[in-house]
């Protein structure tokens, strides 16, 4: 295998910021429920300002940043899920089909959450206990989410033999 097939640049440093801010913004929030409410928000509106800024860079950024280039439409999700079932995993620089869907329902979940928790500071819905428990809901959803992310880059980076957690450290996704 020649060296440019072996690694490739592919995530930039927004993208690297980003996903570990998140991360930071995630579990620092899961021990800051309880250490008042303040840093709870803050924590999550900046989560919210990160999804904001991901979101722009999805569609201006760099080539594999951009949500054209991993964009998981049904029949990219079934050809990708089909050829791992064959044993024929394919490969792909940026996102793969299923950890394309796993970005857009980590993103969503962390708009969500970002509504609901707004929602329970305004006068109309401060105290209405639906989007209190919507919120808890989501937050554990969140949670569920990023340790099948985390687990799923594991098993993933095992089976097409790519190294994805150091990709998403320094930038470059190398295959073995």
């Amino acid at each position: 295998m020649s060296d440019e097939l072996k690694a490739r640049r592919v995530w930039d440093p927004f993208v690297r910021v980003f996903h570990w801010s998140l991360l930071a913004c995630v579990l620092l929030n899961e021990f800051a429920v309880d250490d008042g409410e303040t840093l709870h928000q803050w924590l999550g509106y900046t989560a919210l300002a990160l999804v904001g800024l991901r979101i722009v860079w999805g569609f201006v950024g760099t080539r594999h940043a951009r949500f054209a280039d991993f964009l998981p439409t049904p029949r990219r999700v079934l050809r990708h899920v089909t050829a791992l079932f064959d044993g024929q995993p394919e490969h792909h620089w940026g996102h793969n089909p299923l950890g394309a869907l796993m970005v857009f329902a980590l993103l969503t979940t962390v708009i969500a959450l970002g509504l609901t928790g707004w929602l329970q500071t305004t006068d109309a819905y401060w105290g209405v206990e639906w989007v209190q428990e919507l919120h808890e809901a989501l937050a554990e959803g969140l949670l569920w989410l990023a340790g099948l992310h985390a687990a799923s880059a594991l098993v993933m980076g095992r089976i097409e033999r790519t190294r994805l957690i150091k990709a998403m450290v320094t930038g470059t996704k190398e295959r073995y």
